[in-house]
């Protein structure tokens, strides 16, 4: 014999909601990861050759609170503390062909290295490399921020960082507290 129980919220010993029901069968459970963000970069950028540079991920694909600046300081600033997955692909080229010797993507944490990917391609110099970098970084919730910096060390041409493709991304959300 089944037996069925009716409820539209679900809560914890403190009366506060874990799971509540529309009536129509949509349930919304209160663990959220918000804040989140991601954004891709709108065109090549031009970095000087074999210099660590900050990317201008200056287009927006989520936002969730407004905590990613994407015209000045493209950094993410969550107002949430908790752990955050972070992510960052990007693609590192060269203007010319088969002149790319180093290649490397960088996440930075309030100003300084937390995590790098890359390779170094000085015996067999190709055209770009894709590095991408994931990481879980404690985050504060009101002064800790989060950037993507790249690196290409070319022996000609012009190094850049991106794609026609949207292959040069970079996001995060929390993940917990």
């Amino acid at each position: 014999m089944a037996s069925t129980i009716k409820a539209n919220q679900f809560q914890d010993f403190n009366g506060n909601s874990i799971i509540t029901s529309d009536g129509a069968g949509n349930l919304t459970t209160q663990k959220t990861n918000y804040p989140a963000f991601e954004a891709q970069l709108g065109a090549l950028q031009a970095v000087s050759d074999a210099t660590v540079t900050k990317i201008e991920f200056g287009v927006e694909n989520l936002d969730t609170d407004n905590c990613y600046d994407n015209t000045t300081n493209y950094r993410f600033t969550p107002t949430v503390a908790g752990k955050y997955f972070v992510y960052v692909n990007m693609n590192l080229n060269s203007s010319v062909n088969n002149t790319c010797q180093q290649a490397f993507t960088y996440i930075y944490k309030n100003g300084s290295q937390e995590h790098s990917n890359g390779s170094s391609m000085q015996g067999s110099p190709g055209t770009r490399n894709d590095a991408t970098l994931c990481c879980i970084l404690d985050m504060n919730g009101s002064t800790d921020y989060v950037e993507a910096f790249g690196y290409v060390d070319n022996s000609s041409g012009t190094p850049r960082i991106g794609s026609s493709g949207g292959s040069t991304f970079f996001g995060a959300y929390r993940i917990g507290s």
